[in-house]
């Protein structure tokens, strides 16, 4: 499935968050979303997965505007994994991902239900913490059990809000080895926000570099991660360089005249 981002403007009341975006991700393609704090990461992936409407603009699935879409089928097709937070709800682990599947239940949970949640609940690792109370986990293992829940829908395109967060190295490399496997063997489209840079750039086909709500550079990681688009965006000093495995960035220090701390990615 493709999807195309046309001139995607959006505001929270006055305060404009997104101005112009348009992009494509093609099947079998993962997009990650870089950019520092409040350049609008979040924003556009929620506006992908249809928790927020443009002002401007539209998003395109397969040439059907993503608004038009019903709801069930959408449901099908999209799966969207938001940011980590904690969870109240009194169920299990297998209960949880079990709600991966309810786009695909009309009269009751059937077999091949029951299949597609052993299989996500394997590829993540999270079989063996079926039985467990969802509230008890970590916040590793929450995001593991609500990736889970994302892949028992069996969707066509997967989008992801930091879906590394408190992973550790262990898992972080499980989880973004999991999303290249299945956007090469099942040709899924994969587009996530990411703050790592060395590894958005290992997993990535492209890279989207925000900046102020606009994009600054789009394309693949040596062309997206530059000294000069790292100083411009990030306002730091680095060395990028290719190594061993790939693109490396190492950053030095803050650009001078710049010591102000950023806030929460709200956006």
């Amino acid at each position: 499935m493709k999807i195309v981002v046309r001139d995607v403007t959006f505001a929270y009341n006055s305060h404009a968050v997104l101005h112009g975006v348009s992009l494509g991700v093609a099947e079998g393609e993962i997009v990650s979303i870089i950019g520092p704090n409040g350049s609008g990461k979040s924003t556009l992936l929620r506006c992908l997965a249809r928790v927020l409407q443009p002002r401007r603009g539209a998003i395109f699935l397969d040439g059907r505007e993503i608004l038009a879409i019903d709801a069930r089928q959408w449901a099908r097709q999209v799966g969207y994994l938001p940011q980590a937070g904690g969870t109240s709800f009194p169920i299990t682990v297998l209960e949880a991902v079990l709600m991966g599947r309810k786009p695909h239940i009309r009269w009751g949970v059937m077999p091949r239900d029951l299949e597609a949640v052993e299989r996500a609940m394997r590829y993540t690792g999270v079989e063996e913490m079926a039985r467990r109370p969802l509230g008890e986990l970590s916040g590793g293992e929450r995001q593991k059990v609500l990736l889970a829940r994302a892949l028992a829908q069996e969707p066509e395109v997967l989008l992801l809000d930091e879906p590394t967060t408190s992973l550790d190295i262990l898992h972080q490399l499980e989880i973004l080895e999991l999303l290249r496997q299945l956007a090469v063997e099942q040709g899924k489209a994969v587009i996530m926000v990411m703050h790592e840079l060395n590894l958005a750039a290992r997993f990535s086909d492209k890279l989207v570099l925000l900046k102020d709500g606009s994009i600054f550079a789009a394309g693949r990681p040596e062309k997206v991660l530059s000294v000069a688009s790292l100083k411009a965006v990030y306002g730091v000093e680095a060395v990028v360089s290719e190594g061993r495995f790939g693109l490396e960035v190492l950053p030095l220090r803050p650009v001078a005249g710049r010591g102000t701390l950023g806030g929460d990615d709200t956006t």
